[in-house]
């Protein structure tokens, strides 16, 4: 076993210059709940672009979504297909973001994408997988995310992002993401891990057991610990150590007792240090090559530190996947 130099810096194979692009996405149109539109914001009020300034990144700003009017499309009561809630405004946004991060990706440069909810995970990975079509997706969650328009039982689309990235059951889908199916590349099963699962829908479980996909459950990470199952994910989706990563991190991965302010939190979750390792570890290695932090929501704070406690959750996964280390 090779042991790290504790003092070394982090190196990035693939942005040796370390550019990066932040790419905003104040989209709360997967669920119902207002208030996670506010996270980038949140997020760059507390500092996010110095601490990224700090860490020796450059980056530019993109906002692909600010020519939309997002309030209107969200009270729009006919964007309905079937159960599916906002298919329209979903695909729209969607849509956008996955261009920005193209691009990004065109250029060279690190996506860092802050939402927002979930749902923009579609983007963000298919955006991936195109760019990097034998790169590893970890996605760091509380919940799978696979379900499809058929299994869906609140009918929000953040439950359903992974399902759409990989192109499952088509026939199912609004026609609004007929756009996905042009799309050269899907995210294979072999390329995509979970961590901190504690609760998925049985029609996830389902689909889960007979794709085969790697997910590691908080059970998991109790029995094996944070450093094993992180081992066993990235050799699941990377096993030559070589490839590119992009990591997709709802906040909600973590227990409400470190983020309170997000949409779905359930309990039982990462501590903030198991946390913070995923991402330290990614870093580590030197394959990152793209980061989604997303379900940051600060109007469902109940008290002062909340917000604060969440944001400052969400801004420190940012910093250990950029290269910030303890010593």
């Amino acid at each position: 076993m090779t042991i790290q130099d504790p003092y070394a810096e982090v190196e990035y194979n693939f942005f040796p210059k370390k550019k990066a692009t932040v790419i905003q996405a104040p989209f709360s149109g997967g669920q119902g709940k207002g208030g996670v539109e506010f996270g980038p914001e949140k997020m760059i009020e507390f500092g996010m672009l110095s601490n990224i300034e700090e860490l020796n990144w450059d980056y530019t700003v993109e906002d692909p979504l600010s020519e939309l009017d997002l309030i209107t499309l969200k009270q729009d009561s006919k964007d309905v297909y079937n159960n599916c809630k906002r298919p329209k405004m979903v695909s729209d946004c969607c849509k956008l973001i996955y261009n920005s991060v193209s691009k990004a990706h065109e250029n060279k440069t690190l996506p860092v994408t802050i939402g927002g909810d979930h749902s923009i995970g579609m983007s963000t990975i298919l955006a991936f997988v195109n760019a990097h079509p034998d790169g590893g997706i970890l996605w760091i969650d509380a919940h799978a995310d696979i379900n499809t328009p058929s299994t869906t039982e609140s009918g929000n689309l953040h439950g359903c992002p992974v399902a759409f990235a990989m192109g499952l059951e088509e026939e199912t889908w609004p026609p609004q993401f007929d756009w996905i199916k042009e799309i050269k590349h899907k995210v294979r099963k072999d390329q995509i891990a979970y961590i901190g699962l504690r609760d998925v829908d049985n029609g996830e479980k389902k689909i889960l057991r007979e794709l085969g996909i790697a997910a590691y459950s908080m059970y998991h990470v109790d029995k094996y610990g944070i450093n094993e199952v992180v081992r066993m994910a990235l050799e699941k989706v990377n096993p030559t150590g070589k490839a590119p990563i992009h990591v997709s991190y709802d906040v909600d991965a973590m227990d409400p007792m470190f983020v309170v302010a997000t949409g779905t939190p359930v309990r039982g979750g990462l501590s903030l240090r198991e946390g913070l390792f995923i991402v330290e570890e990614v870093a580590a290695q030197g394959n990152l090559c793209g980061l989604d932090i997303v379900e940051v929501n600060p109007s469902l704070a109940t008290q002062d530190g909340h917000v604060a406690d969440t944001v400052n959750a969400g801004l420190s996964i940012l910093r250990c996947a950029l290269g910030e280390t303890i010593l």
